[in-house]
């Protein structure tokens, strides 16, 4: 009975604890990882499957991952540059709800210039 309760409280604490994330290179596994991933979709009007196996979110085998992976570093080099601890620089600053980043503003696009 004893190695049945001690079973069935290892079995508990298992379910109850989630998975650690994996293959996690350069974003913190807390509590803010989901809804920094949340803000990636916006920022780049994508899903979740635009980076990542869904069958397997680990695997590195798509290049957008990569490239992500790039990208972050690029923002957080960036933004260590300021003395103030502010993030000046994210995702959206240049990709504003698309895949490519936008390097004309949409004011000249609309005037022809």
């Amino acid at each position: 009975m004893k190695l049945l309760s001690t079973a069935v409280l290892v079995a508990a604490l298992a379910l109850a604890q989630p998975p650690a994330p994996k293959n996690l290179k350069l974003l913190p596994a807390d509590e803010n990882l989901i809804p920094t991933m949340r803000s990636f979709t916006v920022a780049l009007g994508v899903k979740c499957n635009f980076c990542h196996n869904m069958k397997d979110f680990a695997s590195d085998e798509k290049e957008e991952k990569g490239f992500a992976r790039h990208m972050i570093s690029m923002a957080k080099e960036i933004n260590g540059n300021f003395h103030d601890g502010k993030v000046h620089v994210t995702c959206y600053t240049c990709h504003r709800g698309a895949t490519e980043p936008a390097t004309v503003p949409p004011e000249a696009t609309k005037s022809g210039q």
